[in-house]
């Protein structure tokens, strides 16, 4: 594939100065940036996989059935944030 990109002269001025420190012809540069690039992608999206696959785990585990909701006191305001404004004080 074939693609034609327009970038401004300092961008190209920087690829050159990039490529040229690596050894490489800027193409080659460009096509190790974007193969980096998409690994760093697939790898980020296994690891949102892996996340969601052990929370779906964590929720439907059986230890969590026997643990009691908590009461509409517990989950207040006032109760969440007590100590830190007795802190303050």
């Amino acid at each position: 594939m074939t693609i034609t990109l327009k970038i401004p002269s300092k961008t190209e001025a920087r690829l050159i100065v990039q490529a040229s420190a690596r050894g490489m012809s800027v193409e080659t540069y460009l096509m190790s940036l974007i193969e980096e690039h998409m690994t760093l992608d697939e790898s980020a999206d296994r690891e949102i996989q892996d996340w969601e696959v052990t929370l779906a785990k964590l929720g439907q585990s059986p230890s969590l059935l026997k643990v009691p909701p908590l009461s509409d006191e517990d989950i207040s305001r006032d109760n969440i944030y007590r100590d830190r404004e007795n802190c303050q004080l």
